[in-house]
C-alpha cells in the first residue's frame, strides 16, 4: 500500500542565501489578537534545502516539509512563486 504523505507546505521570502544548498526563509502569517481583535503580523524563519543554489534574496518561495536533512533544516525549496524584481 502506497499513501502519498501530506506535507506541510509554507509560502515566503527568501532573507539569506550564504550557506551553501541553504536558503532562509521568512514566513509571515497574520493572526487575529484574541481579546481586542486587531490583526498582528507573526513571522519566523526557516532553513530549506536548495539543491541547486538557484533562489536569490528577495524571491517567494513555497517550502514544504521533509525529512531532518541537518540540525536546522527540516524543509525544501519546492517551488518559486515569483522573482526578485531588482535584478
Amino acid at each position: 500500500m502506497t499513501s502519498e504523505k501530506n506535507n506541510r507546505s509554507l509560502s515566503g521570502r527568501v532573507t539569506s542565501n550564504k550557506t551553501n544548498k541553504t536558503v532562509t526563509v521568512l514566513v509571515e502569517s497574520r493572526i487575529k489578537h484574541p481579546l481586542y481583535g486587531k490583526y498582528i503580523t507573526r513571522s519566523k524563519k526557516y532553513h530549506a534545502h536548495d539543491e541547486s543554489n538557484q533562489y536569490v534574496i528577495g524571491d517567494t518561495v513555497v517550502i514544504e516539509e521533509c525529512r531532518p536533512i541537518s540540525k536546522t533544516k527540516s524543509w525544501m525549496v519546492t517551488q518559486l512563486v515569483t522573482t526578485n524584481a531588482q535584478e
